[in-house]
């Protein structure tokens, strides 16, 4: 099944991205246009050669409002981030073990494993069904009114996390709120690719990853703060924290343009020239610009729609769309797969190796730091260095951190040996942050074809959630010292797929 070749342009960018287009047939030739269109054909073709030669700063300064807008609807993810990481980090909170757990023969206070994977796996299902349905009803509705319509759920289910007094509730709350935490997590990026020309994209995604550093950093800051509280506060506030995010949100999002594409798609040009206005910057995109811009859009949509007849998820699985499918799902395994999830449970893993809780948080934040550190390092390092050699490199790093915290797990927990996982931990989330997190999200942007992306990148998430789910059956009792307390031993799965 062949492709345009005007939406060759829309996947072109470096070595990486070169070669599995060319695997997947990205060379064919489209089906004819009809002869009717030749003006829109020719404004097309201006269009898609004006922005294939795009720098990043004329980029920028022509599509500067688009690349707010962009940032803004990314910024939902800060939010997320921080709701996500509260959970992994009240394992190592004494307050919320004390009011959760039961007690230990030593005095001390332990949820036991399987509540600990339940409560990280009701997220993680919940995220499922929100990923799905966030395909359904943004096809039907556009970005804008689902977003705002998830923004409104959440603030709800939030008060179940407040006001719970059982274990029973906080997982209920966590199926709930997974629902909208979803839909953030596809709509955000692709809508970051929807609006942005093919210069910026690989920046605005890339930002996406910054978002969940940050929601990290703040999460661990706030958890630091209240670690001296000996009430329930310690941790209802942080929960009462996450309805400071949405107020500014959902005014942001009131005020951001339509996807023009969604637009196109659904016959509305008029709206979708309005729409590129608003994201485009008048001095430096004239009206001529937009006419060519909505024909582009216009013709790739028409192109696709001939060669994916009906945009349904097996379509995903048909012809050149199987190899796009196949690359995004494993573009975002990989982040799970190479021993992120293990990471991402520090705070609690310091702890069993030998912490004291202040210690074990006051690592995570240095750890977050970092982590913002390697997102800003990988804006100038993916323009420079291709996507398949960072990734490989990577992944080479991460194993090595992994088999080295591994033999220091071997002998019992001593101050240096937990002092050195601690600073191998944190060097193994920098560099995680420069190569595979935010590859991840640039891959799964660039690959699928435009008129099949969200449904693409929904499969690609649900495949990483479904990793997820394994992850947090076997992380809790890894850890736990009620349960298999394997400690660094127990990175040994995240070694295997890493190699």
């Amino acid at each position: 099944m062949g492709t345009s070749k005007l939406s060759q342009h829309d996947t072109k960018q470096d070595a990486f991205v070169s070669e599995e287009r060319d695997q997947t047939g990205g060379n064919e030739t489209a089906l004819p246009p009809n002869d009717s269109q030749g003006d829109n054909i020719i404004a097309a073709k201006l269009a898609a050669e004006r922005e294939k030669d795009m720098g990043v700063w004329q980029a920028i300064r022509a599509y500067p409002k688009a690349v707010c807008f962009s940032m803004i609807l990314s910024m939902s993810l800060i939010m997320e981030s921080y709701d996500l990481t509260l959970t992994r980090n009240f394992f190592g909170l004494p307050q919320f073990r004390k009011r959760f757990g039961h007690p230990l023969d030593n005095g001390d206070y332990q949820l036991t494993s399987s509540w600990m994977s339940g409560l990280q796996n009701g997220t993680q299902v919940g995220q499922i069904l929100g990923l799905m349905l966030a395909g359904i009803l943004t096809e039907r509705y556009g970005y804008k009114k689902t977003i705002i319509g998830c923004m409104l759920f959440l603030t709800c289910f939030i008060f179940l996390f407040f006001f719970a007094t059982r274990i029973e509730m906080l997982f209920a709350a966590s199926i709930l709120c997974g629902l909208p935490w979803g839909a953030f997590q596809t709509l955000t990026t692709t809508y970051a690719a929807d609006v942005t020309p093919l210069t910026l994209r690989p920046i605005l995604t890339t930002f996406v990853n910054m978002c969940w550093t940050i929601g990290y950093l703040i999460s661990g800051g706030v958890l630091r703060g209240l670690l001296g509280r000996k009430d329930d506060w310690a941790w209802r506030i942080p929960y009462a924290i996450q309805w400071v995010f949405l107020p500014p949100l959902i005014t942001a999002v009131l005020f951001t343009p339509e996807s023009p594409i969604w637009l196109v798609r659904k016959g509305r040009l008029d709206d979708a020239r309005k729409s590129l206005r608003r994201l485009t910057s008048a001095s430096t995109w004239p009206e001529e610009e937009i006419e060519r811009k909505v024909a582009l859009i216009d013709y790739e949509n028409r192109m696709e729609k001939k060669l994916t007849e009906g945009v349904s998820y097996l379509d995903c699985f048909k012809g050149t769309n199987l190899k796009r499918t196949e690359i995004t799902c494993c573009a975002w395994l990989a982040q799970i797969a190479c021993g992120a999830s293990f990471a991402s449970n520090g705070t609690y893993f310091l702890q069993q190796v030998g912490l004291d809780p202040a210690q074990s948080f006051n690592f995570s934040l240095g750890t977050s730091g970092l982590a913002l550190l390697g997102t800003l390092l990988a804006w100038f390092i993916l323009t420079r260095v291709g996507r398949r050699r960072l990734y490989l490199c990577g992944l080479a790093s991460l194993f090595l951190i992994l088999l080295t915290i591994g033999f220091m797990g071997i002998p019992a927990p001593m101050p240096g040996v937990a002092w050195a996982s601690g600073v191998l931990l944190m060097i193994f989330v920098a560099i995680y942050d420069l190569t595979i997190g935010p590859i991840g999200y640039c891959l799964v942007s660039e690959i699928p074809s435009s008129r099949l992306r969200i449904k693409t990148v929904i499969l690609a998430r649900n495949t990483y959630n479904i990793a997820s789910i394994c992850a947090n059956f076997l992380n809790p009792p890894i850890l736990n010292p009620t349960a298999w307390n394997l400690r660094g031993k127990g990175v040994s799965y995240g070694l295997a797929f890493a190699f």
